[in-house]
């Protein structure tokens, strides 16, 4: 049995922040229940696909709701608030991801579910929150992250922003939310009550600048990516390109990995450059830039395996899931039907992790 084997969760989200927080849920025995609409979730319908016919389920879609159960409800029809309702009853958990008012005008804000169910733990996600001036203004994750900062440090060389290989905001909600439900289930355990958790994306990912927006957040400029040392000013924290055109990266910043480094290419009078502020590194970073370019990334791989540094190849995915770790850690496997899943991170002691069925529309 799951951790949360005993928690019945009734999820109304889509598309990536909820179902990847009710995922992890599911995945350790949650009793998650998806109500989605007649059309279902749109992420049923991205491509790839994997299965043939009526098995088939989007890549997407099955990694972040395996193990739920799916009722599709019309929630404007009596019928579907008065089966809603009877989920409501049974519930631990509620989760939504609609914009601000849309529950209340549904008959479902957590008002009148506590009404039915007094002690539940009830969460909205949301782009900006339940309230305030932006609580309305429709976004996805990179506008989320544009409007957080995220965006202006996200740049290339020549300092203009570029789309976000990872949708952070989404991730940085769906973290947060699980954190804030897990809370206040324990705080349940002792006192009775249940709570209300308004769970933002902008709100959740702004914490994650701490290490780089220090000089804003106390006041002062914008952090550049130039100057940082965690963003691109640094030769030991960078990326550089191959003589196959292909990239590596350098990614500890540590002292004791630019001194075995340049021990061993010969350059020790460049140690001191490693010592240097952000931003005043462009000697040291043009060095490396040259040497980089002078064999393939595989001679670099090569070369790299008997040295103590935060060295590694820039993989593509591909690459990444084939590499034998992946393999090791378990971290990419197969459910009954064949198709593929990353395991859940969250992994206890003498447990292996099996993944789900996933549910077809309204199966249940």
């Amino acid at each position: 049995m799951g951790k949360l084997a005993d928690i019945k969760v009734v999820d109304l989200t889509q598309f990536l922040p909820g179902p990847m927080m009710t995922v992890m849920m599911a995945d350790h025995g949650a009793q998650v229940m998806k109500v989605e609409p007649a059309a279902g979730d749109p992420a049923r319908d991205m491509l790839p696909k994997e299965g043939n016919g009526d098995d088939a389920h989007s890549v997407w879609f099955a990694n972040l709701n395996r193990g739920k159960r799916s009722f599709v409800l019309d929630l404007k029809s009596e019928e579907g608030k008065a089966e809603l309702a009877k989920l409501c009853a049974e519930a631990d958990v509620f989760v939504e991801g609609f914009r601000p008012g849309v529950m209340k005008r549904l008959g479902f804000d957590y008002d009148s579910v506590k009404a039915i169910k007094p002690d539940i733990v009830y969460c909205s996600i949301s782009a900006f929150g339940q309230e305030g001036e932006l609580a309305h203004h429709p976004a996805h994750d990179m506008a989320v992250q544009a409007l957080a900062g995220f965006l202006s440090v996200n740049d290339g060389a020549d300092g203009t922003p570029v789309v976000p290989g990872a949708p952070s905001a989404d991730m940085a909600a769906g973290l947060t939310g699980l954190s804030a439900v897990l809370m206040a289930l324990l705080s349940r355990d002792r006192t009775g009550e249940g709570a209300y958790i308004d769970c933002a994306m902008f709100d959740a990912m702004l914490p994650w600048c701490a290490h780089t927006a220090g000089s804003a957040i106390a006041g002062g400029e914008s952090p550049k990516s130039t100057s940082q040392r965690s963003l691109g000013g640094a030769g030991f924290y960078q990326i550089y390109k191959t003589k196959d055109g292909k990239h590596v990266a350098l990614g500890g910043r540590e002292m004791k990995f630019a001194r075995t480094l340049l021990t061993a290419l010969g350059r020790e009078d460049l140690i001191a450059h490693a010592e240097r502020e952000a931003g005043e590194q462009s000697d040291l970073i043009a060095f490396l830039a040259d040497t980089f370019s002078s064999k393939t990334r595989r001679e670099w791989i090569a070369w790299f395996a008997d040295k103590d540094v935060a060295f590694s190849p820039v993989l593509d995915f591909r690459e990444a899931l084939d590499q034998p770790h992946i393999a090791e850690r378990g971290l990419l496997v197969e459910d009954e039907s064949g198709a593929h899943h990353i395991a859940s991170p969250i992994r206890f002691a003498g447990t292996q992790f099996t993944p789900s069925k996933t549910p077809a529309l309204g199966e249940n």
